[in-house]
């Protein structure tokens, strides 16, 4: 069978964005793939259906159509139990898995011989930089923390000198220096504030500085694997709240982005640290999603605590969907140059060390270890 690229509509709540954009459709299918749109699956994202028409895509309104008459599927979150159903045995669905979440998902895959490759899973090496969906959308997502740190802030964040007088800059503080915290310290010093920032990684100071921003310093070295931080000792975790909690009780935007992968969120701003701030302040915690860096963060509100704002945004880069969607498909043609050959067709084997790290299942089986171990564990 020829191949064929279902980009159908994302129907998880709150999701705008699209897997695929009309410029990369038509740089696809001038390759040999057909592409495939689900009618309105770029609407929220501002691609209109016209425009994948022009780029050589077919518009399909029977949702079960996009999904049985492809065997490629393209999707941000992954396909849901229904959507799977639809799917032919064999059928490849590329996506953010969120395998250890998605558990129920996974083994419908693999018990339907879905092929499926999880986005999260790709190695961080340098080949596969281009493919690094959880960067482009960690991207967007620093940006967009920035500016709603901004707007919940009473203050303005730049220095002004006006004929009222001089206001003095406000101090955003962000936790975490990895691509999210380094687009929110360059937004916020794009919007004239005075920006703080900690990593418990050493090498993140040189980053940190080269923006313009003051690095928090401790003794303490915790470069983990794949550019990842490790898990702090109860020594080391205490060095750390005593000297965040000074910069904490200081700050008019506290910015929390730190994170490990297929582990809760740590904690980093603890309820005593809240209530040392000032009335006003605010927090904005891109770790919600996996239980928030701040205590008190409530995931998908925003609350207010003795004057203290503090916001639980979830899947921030659906607030700017345009630009989302368009890096996250530029990230998938990428991975696409290596699943398809030169005359567009699937390699036969996912021989390929990029395409073997991310490949979660094939054949009937679970391959990612790690999510295997775990579907064997909740029998």
């Amino acid at each position: 069978m020829p191949t064929v690229l279902a980009v159908p509509k994302e129907v998880a709540p709150g999701e705008t964005r699209v897997a695929l954009v009309p410029e990369a459709v038509q740089r696809l299918t001038k390759a040999g793939p057909a592409v495939v749109e689900e009618a309105g699956a770029g609407a929220l994202a501002r691609f209109p259906d016209p425009a994948y028409a022009a780029a050589g895509a077919r518009i399909e309104t029977d949702r079960a159509a996009v999904f049985s008459g492809a065997n490629l599927v393209l999707k941000l979150q992954p396909p849901t139990l229904e959507e799977i159903a639809w799917m032919r045995p064999g059928t490849i669905v590329i996506a953010v898995m969120n395998a250890s979440r998605n558990l129920d998902r996974v083994a419908k895959m693999r018990d339907a011989s879905i092929t499926s490759f999880a986005l999260e899973l790709l190695p961080r090496i340098s080949r596969a930089q281009s493919m690094d969906v959880l960067s482009s959308q960690a991207t967007v997502a620093g940006y967009r923390a920035a500016l709603i740190g901004a707007e919940l802030c009473p203050k303005f964040l730049p220095m002004l000198t006006t004929a009222a007088g001089t206001i003095r800059p406000a101090k955003v503080l962000v936790l975490g220096a990895g691509v999210a915290g380094l687009m929110a310290i360059a937004t916020s010093k794009r919007l004239g504030a005075i920006v703080e920032a900690y990593d418990v990684r050493r090498a993140a100071g040189e980053q940190v500085r080269s923006l313009g921003a003051k690095f928090l310093e401790l003794q303490i070295n915790a470069e983990g694997s794949g550019g990842y931080a490790r898990e702090l000792t109860d020594d080391e975790k205490r060095q750390e709240q005593e000297m965040l909690a000074k910069a904490v009780a200081d700050a008019d935007v506290v910015i929390t982005t730190a994170a490990i992968p297929g582990r809760r969120a740590p904690i980093l701003v603890r309820k005593e640290n809240v209530e040392r701030m000032r009335p006003g302040a605010v927090i904005v915690d891109l770790a919600a999603e996996t239980g928030g860096n701040c205590e008190l963060t409530r995931p998908g509100e925003t609350i207010e605590i003795g004057g203290v704002r503090i916001a639980g945004p979830l899947n921030l880069p659906s607030q700017l969907p345009t630009h989302a969607s368009q890096m996250y498909s530029k990230n998938l043609e990428s991975f696409l140059g290596l699943l398809l050959d030169k005359s567009g067709a699937i390699v036969p084997a996912f021989t390929d060390e990029v395409l073997a790290a991310s490949l979660l299942t094939e054949g009937g089986r679970v391959v990612h270890k790690p999510t295997a171990e775990l579907l064997a564990g909740a029998k």
